[in-house]
């Protein structure tokens, strides 16, 4: 399976099974697009009627060297798992992460905000004790096996309204490295209205990573992220993100964002944060429904398309000049191929990571909790919805029928299992829209790399 496509100039076609990409020219390009389904005579005739100044030659000489890819593994290459008779659901698996949702709460009022201003599907704010915390950090290092390093995210509504929890739990997680020989990753995810000089500095200490929610230009974000009385929070959290983002060295952070129908050039937005001076940036489309008014519809792919294209080539002629800067979505390894483990594990919701509300119910992500039907079990007693967790392991690129004859496959794994159960009832169903913007984004990714290894 091979796509091809292109892209500020790049001919790209990509092995989809074996994960090679190959830069070509416009004949080369031409001949692969009939190479399965023509003799090589035919393949030279057809392509000679579009290039008659290439001569007999040199156009063997371009079939010749497809063959030399095909015959080496890197050309046409077939699926070696696909058929073969595995029952992934028995899988061993480990918990490596935690999402600690620290904080069922927010000073916040974000309109699109999947968590409900951060009460997710309850009737009061709830703030996690440590009691809870400690045994969500006990029951990680159980179940981790022989997994060393572990990651575990502060995640809300809003962390740092809990903030105290929050140091008392990472001391408690120094604590068990020493005892149990692992090694705790922390995140914090923060709005920054309560950001300060003490809190920036403990987490410099301890954070292996900040994200820091902003989503753009001002006007942008006080449309999407006001207060709950329902002023901007632009001006409080803008000067907080710059100054932690540079007490970070501009490393271990993003300034992640979200952009929606009110803003389809969100390529502004993206390049505003960028000339702000952050150079980790993440601006992540909105998933809503389409009954939503900010939602994204199906008839605004061309202008995202086009959004995205813009954003790639800027970000190449930024490349190692001053005003350069990494965006998440277009961040892909190529070094390595499609990684089998990935192909059978998905993203690892409910099976290496899961989500720990307040009182401490399990939850297979973030985006699951509250709704009904999914809850796993607590940090006490452990998973008990067993089948539940075979349903998640069972949930890969090979269990969605959707995800077949997609060149997407080997790098999204098919996707978010929330996202498509929001939109089609069945964790191994696909959030369409979705689909397409990832598809779009690894293009635009692979042209970059491309672009920039020159």
């Amino acid at each position: 399976m091979i796509h091809q496509y292109k892209n500020n100039g790049y001919n790209i076609v990509m092995d989809i099974n074996s994960g090679a990409i190959h830069v070509v020219d416009e004949v080369s390009y031409d001949m692969i697009a009939l190479y399965e389904d023509h003799d090589k005579e035919s393949v030279i005739a057809e392509v000679a009627k579009t290039y008659p100044n290439i001569s007999r030659e040199e156009l063997e000489e371009a079939y010749d060297e497809i063959t030399s890819l095909k015959e080496e593994g890197s050309l046409f290459t077939k699926d070696e798992y696909e058929n073969r008779v595995i029952d992934y659901t028995k899988r061993p698996t480990v918990v490596k992460a935690l999402c600690l949702h620290i904080a069922h709460a927010c000073n916040l009022s974000c309109k699109y905000c999947f968590a409900e201003e951060g009460l997710y599907h309850g009737k009061k704010a709830e703030l996690m004790p440590f009691e809870v915390g400690k045994q969500a950090l006990d029951f990680l290092v159980a179940n981790s096996g022989n997994r060393r390093n572990l990651e575990v995210d502060f995640f809300g509504g809003e962390p740092l309204l809990n903030f105290d929890v929050v140091k008392q739990l990472v001391a408690y997680g120094r604590e068990l490295e020493k005892n149990h020989d692992k090694h705790f990753r922390f995140t914090l995810t923060t709005n920054g209205v309560l950001l300060n000089d003490e809190i920036m500095e403990f987490a410099n200490r301890e954070m292996d990573n900040v994200v820091l929610s902003i989503d753009g230009r001002k006007e942008i974000h006080d449309m999407m992220r006001p207060f709950q009385r329902g002023d901007g929070s632009y001006d409080i959290v803008l000067p907080k993100f710059q100054k932690f983002a540079e007490s970070r060295g501009q490393q271990k952070y993003y300034a992640r964002g979200t952009f929606t129908h009110n803003n389809l050039d969100f390529s502004e937005d993206v390049l505003h944060l960028a000339d702000l001076g952050f150079k980790q940036i993440s601006v992540e489309p909105v998933v809503a429904q389409s009954t939503d008014d900010y939602a994204l519809q199906e008839e605004d792919l061309p202008k995202l398309f086009e959004e995205y294209d813009k954003l790639a080539a800027e970000m190449v002629k930024r490349h190692g000049t001053d005003k350069d800067f990494t965006f998440f979505h277009f961040m892909i390894d190529l070094e390595g191929g499609p990684c089998v483990y990935k192909r059978l594990s998905g993203c690892g919701s409910g099976t290496e990571y899961m989500a720990v509300t307040p009182s401490g119910e399990l939850y297979p992500c973030h985006q699951f909790v509250g709704t009904e039907g999914f809850k796993m079990g607590d940090v006490w007693t452990g998973i008990t919805n067993t089948e539940m967790q075979t349903q998640f392991k069972g949930c890969n690129v090979y269990s969605r029928p959707a995800c077949k004859d997609c060149f997407a496959k080997f790098y999204c794994s098919g996707g978010c299992a929330a996202n498509a159960y929001n939109f089609t009832g069945d964790i191994r169903g696909n959030y369409a829209l979705g689909c397409e913007l990832q598809k779009k984004r690894i293009e635009c990714a692979i042209m970059i790399q491309a672009a920039t290894a020159e």
